[in-house]
C-alpha cells in the first residue's frame, strides 16, 4: 500500500440498541466517506454491520458461527456505492457481538492486503450493552489477546466508539468496556465513550491528516544541557477544501476536456497604458503615509531577520502569570526524540518537576533555518495517565507587546444610580448565565473533542447532494447541527420561569432608528456668548444614551489646556439647551486651531491630534459629519505649506481623514474619498 494511502473496515452496530441514532452513525460515516472523496480518493473503506437478522461473510461459511454478521460492502476504493451503502443501513433485530464483528473486520483486511504494509483501520460504533457469547475454548480475555495479537503482527489499529446515554450501566456494560479497554492496554485500539448524538458526531475523525513534525532538534535548556525532542501540532484550524476554477467553454461532445482554467497577469504603465512592464522592471512599493516608498527585493533581503534554528530555554515562571487567553494561533505538542530512553526520562523529570512546583517554561523557538520570525512561546507539563505513553510538554505562542490590544470599557459604577442595576435584575441576569452553562456539575455539553464544526459538515453533506442532483437546494440544518448552533431547546422548556423573570425585571420597548435633524437646521447659534434663539428640554432618552458615552462631570463652560479631551465631552454630556453641542463642536475647533498655530517644532501636535481624535468621533456620534469634513478641509488648506505640515503627515499615518458615509449617513464623502484626501490635495499643490 501506498503510504498515504488508508484502508478502513467500519464496524456499524445495527441491533436494537442503536436504532435511535442510527441516522448520527449515517451521518458521522458518509462524511467520513465524503472527505476521503475529496482528500484521499484512493483510500479503501468497507462495511460490516452486526446486528442484523441475516449472516453474511466469509468465516461463517467456511468455519461456522459469527452469526448476525453482514459484510455489507467489500473493501474498495470509495466511490458513490460506498456512500449508497451507508444510506441503506437495516434497522437490525437481534443483539450485536462487537467481538465477532471485530474478527470479521479483521479477516477482510487479511485476505485483502497479507503481509503487505500500509495504513489499516478498523473502526467500531457500538453500544456495547449485550452481552457477548462465550469463545469455543478459553475465555473472553483470552479471545481479546489473540485477537489483539493478530492486529499487532499485521499492524493494524482500532477505534472503538462507545455510546451510550447517561445513566445507562450494569454489569454486562462493565464486562464489556473491560474487554474493549484490554484492547487499549495492548496498544492496539483507542475507546472513547459519548453519551450523546451531537457527540457521536464528533467522535470519529472523518479526515485522516498524515502527521509531520514542525521542528525535530535540540531543546536548549543552557550550552551544555541539551535535550532531543520533536514538535507536532496538536491542534489546528480546519478549513474548507481548495474550489477550483472551472471553465464551461469547452464543447459537451468533447469528453476529454479539462475544464482548467488559466489566469494570466499583465502589469502596464500608469503613463503608458498600453505598455506591458517586465518583471524585472517592477519593484514592490511600501505605503509610508500619503507616500510609496519602493524597496527592491535585494534591500529586503538584506533587512530581513535571519536567525538560527533552534529551540532555547529562557526561564521559568509560576502557571499563574501566564494568562489562557494570551495564547495564539496553534497548539503544538514537545515529546521526546522515540526510542531515546535518556531523553524521555529527562523530559518526564523535568515535566513532573513542572507539574509540582506548579511552573511553566518560557522559550523561543526558530523552527527552521531562515524563517523570518521568531516566536516566543509557554510550555506547559502534560504529564501522561497512560503506562506506556510518556509524559510531554504542549506549546502555546505567547503575544508580543504590539499583539496586545486593551480596551477599556464603562464600568456600571460609573453610570448615575437611576441608571444602575437594581439587586433583583443582577439576579435575574446572574440565573439566566447560569441557565446557559454548558458545563454544569456532573456533565459537559458540547465537549470540544467531540464536537463537530457544523459548517464543514454541512458543506461536505451538500457538496455529496450537488454531485447526485446539480439543481438541488440547500437542504435544512440536520437536527444534531441545530445542537451546537442553536440553544437546547430542552433547557430553554426548563427554564422558562427564568427567562420570563428576566423580561419582567426589565422594562422592555422597541428603540426605532430615528435619522436625527441636521443641527444647523433646526437651531439658530449666534455665538459664544449669545443666548440660543430657541431651546428644548433634553429628553431622557438622549440623556441616559449620551450619558455613556460621554460621562457627566461638573459643569464646563470652556475648553482648558489641562485636560481639552475632557472639558470637550463634559460639554457635550452638559446639555443644558439645544444649542450646546454645537458650542462644544465649535469650541473644539477653536482650541484645536490655535493648538496647531502656536505649536513650535511639533511640541502641541500628540495634544492636537488627541483633540481631532475626540473631536471626529464626537461628530459621528452626534451625526454632524459636516462639521468636521469642512473643519479639516479649512484647516488643511490654510496651514498645510506652514511649520505645520508635518502634522497632516501625522494624521494620515493615523487614518485620520474625512467622515464617510459608510461611518455617518449625513456625510457626502464617499469611503475613497476619504481615503485619497491627503493624498489628492498634496497632487493639486504640486
Amino acid at each position: 500500500m501506498a503510504r498515504n494511502k488508508e484502508a478502513m473496515v467500519l464496524l456499524l452496530d445495527v441491533g436494537p440498541s442503536m436504532h435511535g441514532v442510527l441516522q448520527e452513525v449515517k451521518n458521522i460515516c458518509s462524511t467520513l466517506v465524503h472527505k476521503k472523496l475529496v482528500h484521499n480518493r484512493s483510500d479503501e473503506v468497507g462495511i460490516v454491520l452486526f446486528g442484523t437478522k441475516e449472516t453474511c461473510n466469509e468465516l461463517a461459511k467456511e468455519l461456522g458461527g459469527y452469526k448476525h454478521v453482514m459484510v455489507a460492502h467489500d473493501i474498495k476504493v470509495v466511490d458513490e456505492g460506498t456512500a449508497r451503502a451507508l444510506q441503506n443501513l437495516p434497522l437490525g433485530t437481534v443483539p450485536g457481538d462487537f467481538l465477532d464483528a471485530v474478527v470479521v473486520g479483521l479477516d477482510m483486511l487479511i485476505r485483502k492486503f497479507g503481509n503487505t504494509k500500509g495504513k489499516q483501520r478498523l473502526c467500531l460504533i457500538t453500544s456495547a450493552q449485550h452481552p457477548l457469547r462465550d469463545p469455543p475454548e478459553g475465555t473472553k480475555e483470552d479471545q481479546v489477546d489473540t485477537i489483539a495479537d493478530q492486529m499487532k503482527r499485521h499492524d493494524i489499529k482500532m477505534n472503538c466508539i462507545v455510546f451510550r446515554e447517561q445513566g445507562v450501566h450494569n454489569a454486562v456494560m462493565e464486562e464489556n468496556d473491560r474487554l474493549l479497554y484490554q484492547f487499549r492496554d495492548k496498544s492496539v485500539a483507542k475507546v472513547v465513550q459519548v453519551d450523546s448524538p451531537t457527540s457521536l458526531l464528533g467522535a470519529l475523525k472523518t479526515r485522516n491528516v498524515l502527521p509531520v513534525t514542525v521542528f525535530r532538534g535540540d531543546l536548549e535548556v543552557s550550552s551544555n544541557f541539551k535535550i532531543k525532542v520533536w514538535v507536532y501540532k496538536k491542534t489546528s484550524e480546519e478549513k474548507f477544501p481548495t474550489l477550483k476554477k472551472y471553465s464551461d467553454k469547452a464543447p459537451p461532445s468533447d469528453k476529454f476536456a479539462s475544464h482548467e482554467v488559466k489566469v494570466d497577469y499583465e502589469y502596464k504603465s500608469v503613463i503608458e497604458p498600453d505598455k506591458v512592464v517586465p518583471p524585472d522592471q517592477r519593484i514592490k512599493g511600501y505605503l509610508y503615509g500619503p507616500q510609496v516608498v519602493p524597496i527592491s527585493s535585494a534591500e529586503w533581503e538584506a533587512v530581513k531577520f535571519k536567525p538560527e534554528k533552534g529551540v532555547k530555554l529562557l526561564g521559568f515562571t509560576d502557571r499563574s502569570s501566564i494568562l489562557r487567553h494570551h495564547f495564539m494561533k496553534d497548539v503544538c505538542s514537545f515529546i521526546s526524540e522515540p526510542g531515546n530512553t535518556k531523553v524521555t526520562l529527562a523530559v518526564s523529570a523535568i515535566a513532573r518537576a513542572m507539574q509540582q512546583m506548579n511552573k511553566v517554561a518560557i522559550v523561543r523557538c526558530v523552527w527552521r533555518q531562515g524563517q523570518g520570525n521568531v516566536a516566543f512561546g509557554v510550555l506547559t507539563p502534560n504529564i501522561s495517565s497512560v503506562n506506556n505513553v510518556p509524559d510531554s510538554f504542549y506549546f502555546n505562542v505567547l503575544p508580543f507587546a504590539e499583539d496586545i490590544r486593551e480596551f477599556q470599557f464603562r464600568s456600571f459604577s460609573s453610570l448615575p444610580s437611576s441608571s444602575q442595576p437594581t439587586e433583583e435584575q443582577q439576579e435575574a441576569a446572574d440565573n439566566l448565565v447560569k441557565m446557559l452553562d454548558l458545563a454544569p456539575a456532573g456533565r459537559e455539553v458540547l465537549k470540544p473533542n467531540f464536537t463537530p464544526n457544523p459548517v464543514l459538515e454541512r458543506f461536505y453533506s451538500y457538496l455529496d447532494l450537488k454531485a447526485k442532483q446539480p439543481d438541488a437546494n440547500v437542504p435544512p440544518l440536520d437536527r444534531c447541527l441545530k445542537r451546537i448552533t442553536e440553544p437546547d431547546p430542552v433547557v430553554i422548556d426548563h427554564q422558562t420561569p427564568l427567562i420570563q423573570n428576566l423580561g419582567k425585571s426589565f422594562e422592555l420597548k422597541e428603540n426605532p432608528k430615528k435619522k436625527k435633524a441636521r443641527t444647523q437646521d433646526k437651531l439658530a447659534y449666534t455665538g459664544g456668548n449669545d443666548q440660543a434663539k430657541s431651546t428644548e428640554e433634553p429628553s431622557v432618552e438622549k440623556d441616559g444614551i449620551l450619558g455613556v458615552l460621554y460621562p457627566q462631570t461638573e459643569d464646563v463652560g470652556e475648553i482648558g489646556d489641562l485636560n481639552p479631551v475632557q472639558d470637550f465631552e463634559a460639554m457635550l454630556a452638559k446639555r443644558s439647551n439645544s444649542t450646546w453641542v454645537q458650542k462644544a463642536i465649535e469650541e473644539m475647533q477653536k482650541y484645536t486651531t490655535a493648538l496647531l498655530e502656536n505649536s513650535r517644532d511639533g511640541d502641541n501636535y500628540q495634544k492636537a491630534l488627541e483633540c481631532f481624535v475626540a473631536l471626529r468621533k464626537a461628530c459621528i456620534i452626534e451625526q454632524e459629519p459636516q462639521e468636521f469634513n469642512q473643519f479639516l478641509k479649512n484647516i488643511y488648506e490654510r496651514l498645510k505649506t506652514g511649520d505645520v505640515a508635518n502634522f497632516f503627515h501625522l494624521l494620515s499615518s493615523k487614518n485620520i481623514s474625512l467622515i464617510s458615509e459608510e461611518e455617518a449617513a449625513d456625510s457626502n464623502v464617499t469611503e475613497e474619498m476619504a481615503r485619497r484626501f491627503y493624498l489628492k490635495q498634496e497632487a493639486a499643490s504640486q
